[in-house]
């Protein structure tokens, strides 16, 4: 049997017993090897934690795609539970920020264009129309956070991340679900602003730009989850690939696809020979971090731009695809009972306390991408 078709018997057959393990859920890592549950937790890590986590939407994410590839029911069931638990975060509003796409994008929008659920188009909506209050109009950007917790007492008001090239998928959608071009544009502003100030020349990206919010005037830049300013964050970069192809594919705009062909090289030429991505490509030998979830997102990525290129040309990113998913597939999944996520060492930042760990977001893209293999056309972003 093909590496890919076992992978994805695999995948479906673990998340058979996890995903009813985990149905009242919103899981973020595990603990002992279990689940945690973002719903209704004690907030860790601050005002965004809890319900408001930006990772909330990966969970009802996975349960589409099984959805997709099975036609079981009861993975409606699961998503819709979670979706609605998300419901809390819009009614506590303080702890929304730049990452909506990232939470309903692959809950709500995703059930709308799946079964056409009006009250799941309605929470779209919702999520657009609050990621587009927070652009920036001197500036060209949509503010990251209200708060950041790596610099809890600076003013943040003109920050703006490279993550968000992923969340402005929710402006194109939204654009075209209510006609209204103020969400395209907003989105178009900002991914312009991208090509200027964070992608480099050699094709890395930068992650935390700082723009005076009153004048527009770009200030600086920050290392932010990377490992210092001017080094070369792996999963920042991965969002740029995949946010500039995404864009291509909403516009159409030939600058988009060039940019995500430029940080896809990038990518491509500093993949080690075993395929295992470490958390920044420009961090010392030691002490070494590896990031699976920068691997899978990159992956997905790469397979994005094998299907929008010619022949020759895609077949170079499907290869480089494959080399990152048949590594994470030979040395990083965990398909037995012991754990309910698959993917290990992922981890979430350089400078945080804790590596190389379990994290929903790596469970996602790797099931994204093993599925895009094995022939799964379905746009989430």
């Amino acid at each position: 049997m093909d590496w890919t078709c076992e992978a994805e018997r695999k995948i479906i057959e673990k998340m058979d017993w996890v995903s009813e393990k985990s149905r009242f859920k919103i899981p973020y890592t595990t603990v002992s090897g279990t689940h945690d549950n973002k719903i209704d937790e004690d907030r860790q890590f601050g005002w965004d934690d809890g319900v408001s986590w930006w990772t909330n939407g990966f969970w009802p994410g996975i349960m589409w795609l099984l959805y997709l590839r099975t036609g079981d029911q009861r993975y409606v069931d699961i998503a819709r539970y979670a979706e609605k638990k998300l419901d809390q975060a819009f009614a506590d509003f303080y702890g929304l920020h730049h990452d909506m796409g990232f939470v309903w994008l692959p809950s709500a929008v995703a059930d709308y264009r799946i079964t056409g659920n009006p009250e799941s188009r309605k929470r779209g909506l919702m999520a657009a129309t609050i990621l587009s209050g927070r652009f920036n109009p001197a500036a060209r950007i949509f503010r990251a956070w209200d708060q950041w917790s790596g610099a809890p007492d600076e003013d943040t008001a003109g920050w703006a991340i490279i993550d968000c090239m992923m969340n402005i998928n929710l402006l194109y959608w939204a654009s075209d679900e209510t006609g209204d071009p103020r969400f395209r544009e907003q989105a178009v502003m900002y991914a312009d602003q991208v090509m200027k100030y964070y992608i480099r020349p050699d094709g890395s990206s930068n992650h935390i730009m700082k723009f005076d919010p009153v004048t527009g005037e770009f200030t600086g830049a920050l290392g932010g989850q990377g490992y210092a300013e001017g080094s070369s964050w792996t999963r920042g970069q991965a969002w740029a690939m995949y946010g500039f192809a995404s864009s291509y594919i909403h516009t159409k705009d030939e600058r988009y696809l060039d940019t995500a062909k430029r940080t896809a090289h990038y990518f491509i030429a500093n993949i080690p020979e075993n395929g295992l991505i470490p958390v920044d490509f420009r961090a010392p030998k030691q002490p070494y971090y590896e990031d699976s979830s920068a691997a899978a997102a990159a992956a997905s990525a790469l397979l994005e731009l094998a299907r929008l290129t010619a022949a020759c040309e895609s077949e170079v990113y499907r290869r480089a695809a494959e080399k990152l998913l048949k590594a994470l597939y030979e040395k990083r999944c965990n398909f037995s009972k012991d754990s309910d996520c698959i993917l290990e060492k992922c981890t979430a930042a350089y400078h945080h306390k804790n590596h190389e760990f379990h994290i929903i977001y790596g469970d996602y893209y790797f099931i994204e991408a093993i599925f895009k293999l094995q022939g799964e056309t379905y746009q989430m972003w």
